[in-house]
C-alpha cells in the first residue's frame, strides 16, 4: 500500500506543478524535478507520514526499477533518430560534434580545476579534477527529449540534437574509463591497461551487438501480429526485456563484462525503425504508452537530488567551477565543430546551449568513482550539485534555444469557455 501511495502521490504532485510551470513558461520537465524535490527526503518526506512523500533516500531508491525501465524507454526513443534516411544527411556531422563538445568539456573542466588546485592543494587532488573532467562529458538524453516531445520542436537543429545526445554517451564512456584509470593509477600507485582501455571499448561494442541482436527480434516478433494493441504490448515487452538483459555484468578474469542500457535500447530501436515497415506507427503509440512513465522518472530524479550539498562552501565553490567550465567547454566545442561541420548559423549559435543538462550517466559515473579513497565522497556531492543546478536550469535553456532557432513554434492564444461556445452554437447552426 505505502509503494503505490507513493508512486500516485507522485505522479499527482508533478501532474498539479506542470500547470502551474505552464503558466510561468516554464518545460514540464522543471515541474517534475521541482514536484520530486519537494515529496522527496527533503520536504514531504521528513514529517514521516507513510506513503506521504519519501521519508529517505532508501525509500527513493527502492523504485529504482521504474527509473531503468524509464532509461530504456528514452534511450529507445531517440533510437528512432537513427533511421538511415536522416543519418545520410547529418550522421557525420553528428558523429563529429558530439566528440569534440565532449572532449571540450573534458579539457576545460580539467584546465579550470588544475588550476584551482594551485590554491587548494589537497582539498582538490589532482585525481579529483580528472574524474570530474571525464564525467562533466555526459549529457542528459531524457530533459532534452522531454522539451523536445512537449513542445513538438522540428528542424535542423532538433534533427542533429538528438543523434548528438545519444553518441555523447559512448563517447562519455570511453573518456571516463580513461581518466578513472589514471586517477586510480595515481592514487594506488600503478596503471591497468585493461580497466582504461579494454573495458570501455568493451562495454560500447557488446552493447551495441545486444541492441543490435534484440533489434532484429524484436522486428521479426512485430510481423507475428496485425492488431495494433498487440504490436504495442510486445514493443513494451521487448524494451523492458532488453533494459534487463543490459543489466547483466560479469568477470573473465580481470575483464568486466557490461552493458549500457542507453546504448543498448537505442541500438534496439535503431535496429527495428530501419528495418520494420510500420515502425513510425509503433514508435508514436509507445510514445503516448510511456508519458507517466516518464513523469515518475524525473520526479524520483528530483527526490534524489542531495540537497545537504549546499552546507559545504567547499562544494559550492568548486561546484561553480565545474558548472561554469563546462557550459564553456560544451558551448564552445559544439560552436566550433558545427562551424568546422558547415551547419547552419542558427545550429552553430544555439546547439551548444541544448548540450547543458546532465543527470543520469553523470550519477551514475559518481558512483563508480566513490571507490577512490579519500576523494569519492566529495567528486559525488559537486556531481549532484552540478546535476541540481543543470537539470532546473538546463530545460528552460534548451526550450528557450530551440525558440530562437525557430524550431519551437509559439501557440496561438487559448480560447475562453465562452468563446469556445460560442464557436461550438455557430458551428451547428
Amino acid at each position: 500500500m505505502q509503494v503505490l501511495l507513493q508512486i500516485a502521490i507522485t505522479l499527482a504532485a508533478g501532474l498539479m506543478l506542470s500547470r502551474f510551470t505552464k503558466k510561468l513558461g516554464l518545460p514540464s520537465v522543471t515541474a517534475y524535478l521541482v514536484a520530486g524535490m519537494l515529496i522527496g527526503p527533503y520536504g514531504l518526506g521528513r514529517l514521516g507520514v507513510p506513503g506521504l512523500g519519501f521519508a529517505t533516500m532508501d525509500e527513493v531508491k527502492s523504485l529504482g526499477i521504474l527509473s531503468d525501465v524509464a532509461l530504456g524507454f528514452i534511450a529507445f526513443a531517440i533510437g528512432n533518430e537513427f533511421r538511415l534516411s536522416a543519418l545520410k544527411k547529418t550522421g557525420k556531422q553528428a558523429t563529429v560534434i558530439a566528440i569534440v563538445q565532449a572532449l571540450a568539456a573534458t579539457l576545460f573542466v580539467d584546465g579550470a580545476l588544475l588550476v584551482m588546485h594551485i590554491w587548494l592543494r589537497d582539498r582538490l587532488p589532482v585525481p579529483m579534477a580528472l574524474c570530474l573532467g571525464a564525467i562533466a562529458t555526459a549529457t542528459a538524453p531524457a530533459a532534452t527529449l522531454m522539451v523536445v516531445r512537449q513542445y513538438k520542436a522540428d528542424g535542423p537543429l532538433t534533427r542533429l540534437l538528438l543523434p548528438i545526445v545519444a553518441l555523447d554517451d559512448a563517447v562519455g564512456l570511453v573518456v571516463f574509463a580513461v581518466s578513472f584509470g589514471i586517477a586510480k593509477a595515481m592514487l594506488g600507485g600503478h596503471i591497468d591497461l585493461i580497466s582504461i582501455i579494454v573495458n570501455p571499448l568493451l562495454e560500447i561494442v557488446l552493447s551495441l551487438l545486444l541492441g543490435f541482436v534484440m533489434g532484429l527480434l524484436f522486428s521479426a516478433a512485430e510481423k507475428f501480429y496485425d492488431s495494433n494493441s498487440k504490436r504495442l504490448s510486445i514493443s513494451i515487452t521487448f524494451v523492458i526485456l532488453t533494459v534487463a538483459l543490459s543489466q547483466l555484468e560479469f568477470h573473465i578474469g580481470s575483464v568486466k563484462i557490461g552493458f549500457s542500457t542507453l546504448l543498448v535500447c537505442m541500438m534496439l530501436a535503431t535496429v527495428f525503425c530501419n528495418i520494420c515497415d510500420f515502425s513510425e506507427e509503433i514508435m508514436g503509440r509507445v510514445d503516448k504508452w510511456t508519458a507517466p512513465l516518464f513523469i515518475l522518472f524525473f520526479a524520483l530524479s528530483g527526490a534524489e537530488l542531495e540537497l545537504n550539498v549546499f552546507t559545504d562552501l567547499t562544494i559550492v565553490g568548486i561546484g561553480v567551477i565545474y558548472i561554469l567550465s563546462r557550459s564553456a567547454g560544451k558551448y564552445l566545442g559544439a560552436l566550433g565543430s558545427a562551424k568546422m561541420m558547415r551547419c547552419s548559423e542558427e545550429v552553430c549559435t544555439h546547439l551548444g546551449i541544448t548540450l547543458l543538462p546532465q543527470a543520469g550517466v553523470a550519477l551514475g559515473m559518481s558512483v563508480t568513482v566513490q571507490s577512490l579513497e579519500g576523494v569519492g565522497p566529495l567528486i559525488r556531492n559537486i556531481v549532484l550539485f552540478g546535476v541540481l543546478i543543470y537539470e532546473l536550469v538546463g530545460p528552460l535553456l534548451t526550450k528557450w534555444s530551440l525558440t530562437q532557432a525557430g524550431e519551437i513554434k509559439p501557440k496561438p492564444p487559448e480560447k475562453t469557455r465562452a468563446a469556445k461556445i460560442a464557436a461550438a452554437n455557430a458551428d451547428q447552426k
